[in-house]
């Protein structure tokens, strides 16, 4: 994430700001890819949520959606509906059932689990209907949103987890859901992309570009082509070779360690220590199409690093 988001600004065009960011994340492959809603609520639904660096903001963001009353949360304390205790009450193994050893080990620390309390020591580990119905700092007297639900709910199981995961789930699609753009806008800023390339590069520089671009593709057919602002990018789990064209060459940036790379005809620069675009430790410069031949060498093992990443 940090790379991406100091990396953005060189992919915003300021005559359409919203449009080129929202296209931004949208354009974006492999590691960086932009989750689809669908995604991201499967994941938000099993995900360790208490041991998360950013459980608070979180937290915060649920209980106080669609609200002008905030709460502060920092004034309470993260409840585990069914305790952490794995020696678990005979009435909690009851409630939820025979593979209640699974249940807890699956869900303990998962958003449907989790809510907001002042009396976490008073409700500690006590059966669920005692949690819900104390007196004082039970769940159907808290002023706290996310436990209304847990008000109107007989039994904690592993279904009602799931259900209280999915209300929260759509809450958080909500609150952080992906940019929207008409896929013909899109198809129109990436072609305006790579058009601002292709029409910034001489005519020599082009056909040098085309050829090589060609036969990196041609490595294969999974391959994904990025359009950046100030390169073009190829990548597999993630960019391998990114092309930055320049007014008299292609400058490219392997990523690939400079101590990695085998260059038998010295072409390679070593930039691990130099401000640079595009990713990796290792510049080659291209000018001649006599130079593709030793270049694609370097490629390809820049290709394979990532490959076998994926097919060890």
């Amino acid at each position: 994430m940090n790379k991406i988001f100091a990396t953005l600004v060189k992919e915003i065009d300021r005559q359409h700001y919203l449009e080129s960011v929202q296209a931004a994340f949208l354009l974006k492959t492999s590691g960086g890819r932009f989750p689809r809603d669908e995604e991201f609520r499967a994941a938000f639904m099993v995900k360790d949520i208490y041991n998360f660096s950013r459980r608070n903001y979180m937290l915060r963001k649920l209980e106080n959606y669609a609200t002008k009353e905030w709460l502060n949360i920092e004034e309470y304390t993260i409840e585990h509906i069914m305790p952490q205790n794995e020696h678990l009450s005979s009435e909690w193994q009851e409630e939820l059932g025979p593979n209640w050893k699974e249940i807890q080990a699956q869900y303990l620390h998962t958003i449907g689990n989790l809510t907001l309390t002042g009396y976490n020591p008073e409700l500690s580990d006590r059966p669920f209907r005692e949690k819900r119905d104390d007196r004082e700092g039970g769940f159907r007297n808290s002023p706290i949103r996310l436990n209304k639900e847990l008000a109107e709910v007989e039994h904690w199981n592993e279904d009602e987890i799931k259900k209280r995961a999915g209300i929260l789930a759509d809450k958080a699609v909500k609150m952080w859901s992906m940019p929207q753009l008409p896929s013909e806008q899109l198809g129109i800023i990436a072609r305006r992309m790579q058009e601002d390339h292709l029409r910034n590069m001489p005519f020599d520089i082009r056909g040098i570009f085309e050829r090589l671009r060609n036969r990196i593709l041609n490595l294969d057919s999974s391959l994904k082509e990025e359009i950046k602002k100030q390169y073009i990018a190829y990548k597999t789990t993630t960019n391998f070779v990114d092309i930055e064209p320049q007014k008299k060459r292609l400058l490219l940036t392997l990523n690939v360690r400079f101590g990695e790379i085998d260059d038998p005809g010295g072409l390679c620069r070593n930039v691990t220590r130099m401000g640079h675009f595009g990713n990796g430790d290792v510049q080659v410069s291209v000018t001649s199409l006599d130079q593709i031949e030793d270049v694609m060498y370097l490629i390809h093992q820049a290709f394979e690093k990532y490959t076998e990443e994926v097919y060890p």
